[in-house]
């Protein structure tokens, strides 16, 4: 994807020039498009890591629910799960990467994704699956939010067009977890444990990449290493924007938790959804499948595309009919449409890689990028918590899909009103 020409990485700002009489130190571009090319490499494959923990347990979520003699209100509480650990611990990553650097945060982000995806497969109880699952749960939280920090930081002049590579990944590793999961359960003997204890594999991959960055950071590497690096003096002196006064903040983070909500609701229920509906079980994840797979082609184009826009509501809106248009299809025909209703929901879940771009193009500096980021991920999956718990109680008490898919399609109303207020074409440093 890079080249020899392809434009170095963003220089550090707390490194003082150096004297007019001194040597000019010696280029070296090969390093420096090899550090280039090793951190896209880890961007992809952290990004693909993302998702396989929350999509391959909805792949298997009745195996899981049989297994450990979960009732449908447990379960919600487990769909639950991953928005409450992204709003609590995604809160801490700026903290931490002021104090570890962002890459090496993102790093023990992969080695906590492994970790818990290891250990949940074989506890035998709902209280230490959850634990598990918060383990790894954790590890996504902090690197969803350092990711657009990351993009600004060492891409600045490409924020689109990196934002769409490692969304369209994110969406690929999202895809691949929800097709991939039952066939290879099955072809383990149908043991569910196993089909989730591979993803353990990938994600431990995806370390590689991160640790090899930090090795080199820590042996004095010269350039993209800045990739462990803390804030200098003139950094920490700057001052912080005051993000909760902030209409555009408050905009952008209810409108990325509204978004998430719609989405875990999905990752969580749909396949259950198509397989009471009378799908087989196998088709319910593909169906899955083709919905997360919307987003890879849709995640690399809607984030260049907002970058070149001014205002991003049209995209807000246009996402938004999808959304309206799949579930109500969903309600009405649930099995008879099921593959345009995947297909549209798919599209409409892609508010998620454009409100990530917004992110990066509502503040103008990369300490705003870092509080803008924490603060709406944070904020939106603080809102998304009720969401897929709350669907979980609806199905259980009513008895059909019918209340749970009203409730969703609803949420879509605000979500594109909200969307439009934050894709208005100002930054966080003018209303703070």
């Amino acid at each position: 994807m890079f080249d020899e020409t392809t434009t170095p990485l963003a220089p550090r700002e707390d490194v003082a020039p150096a004297p007019a009489d001194s040597p000019a130190p010696s280029p070296a571009p090969r390093t420096t498009v090899w550090l280039t090319r090793l951190l896209a490499v880890g961007l992809v494959l952290a990004a693909v890591n993302l998702r396989p923990a929350i999509t391959s347990l909805g792949a298997l979520l009745e195996d899981v629910r049989d297994g450990l003699h979960m009732s449908g209100s447990v379960a919600g509480v487990l769909t639950s799960v991953p928005a409450l650990c992204f709003a609590v611990f995604g809160i801490t990553a700026p903290r931490l990467a002021r104090r570890f650097g962002p890459a090496a945060v993102v790093c023990a982000g992969m080695v906590a994704i492994t970790a818990g995806l290891l250990i949940r497969p074989f506890t035998n109880s709902t209280a230490a699956f959850l634990a598990a699952s918060a383990l790894a749960l954790m590890g996504i939280a902090v690197s969803n939010v350092l990711m657009p920090v990351i993009v600004k930081r060492y891409f600045p002049d490409r924020v689109g067009t990196m934002t769409g590579l490692y969304s369209m990944s994110l969406s690929a590793g999202t895809a691949l977890a929800a097709a991939a999961t039952v066939p290879m359960t099955t072809a383990l003997g149908g043991s569910w444990r196993l089909g989730l204890g591979l993803w353990a594999v990938v994600a431990a991959v995806a370390v590689l990449p991160w640790a090899a960055l930090l090795v080199r950071d820590r042996r004095g590497a010269a350039a993209p290493a800045d990739v462990g690096h803390r804030p200098g003096p003139e950094q920490a002196a700057a001052p912080a924007p005051r993000i909760a006064r902030s209409r555009t903040a408050w905009a952008l983070g209810c409108f990325f938790g509204l978004q998430a909500t719609g989405a875990y609701i999905t990752m969580g229920w749909m396949p259950q959804i198509f397989r009471d509906a009378g799908v087989s079980a196998g088709t319910a994840g593909l169906l899955l499948a083709v919905t997360m797979v919307m987003g890879v082609p849709l995640a690399f184009v809607i984030p260049r595309l907002a970058g070149r826009m001014r205002n991003q509501g049209p995209i807000v809106i246009a996402l938004g009919a999808c959304g309206l248009i799949g579930y109500a299809g969903l309600y009405l025909a649930p099995a008879a449409g099921a593959w345009v209703w995947a297909v549209l929901l798919g599209v409409s879940n892609c508010a998620f890689p454009l409100a990530l771009t917004m992110i990066g193009m509502r503040a103008r500096t990369g300490a705003g990028v870092v509080r803008l980021s924490a603060f709406a991920q944070s904020t939106g999956y603080l809102i998304s918590i009720p969401g897929p718990l709350l669907v979980g109680v609806l199905y259980q008490h009513s008895g059909g899909w019918e209340l749970p898919i009203m409730f969703v399609g609803g949420l879509m109303v605000p979500q594109i009103i909200l969307g439009v207020v934050a894709g208005r074409d100002r930054t966080i440093e003018d209303e703070c």
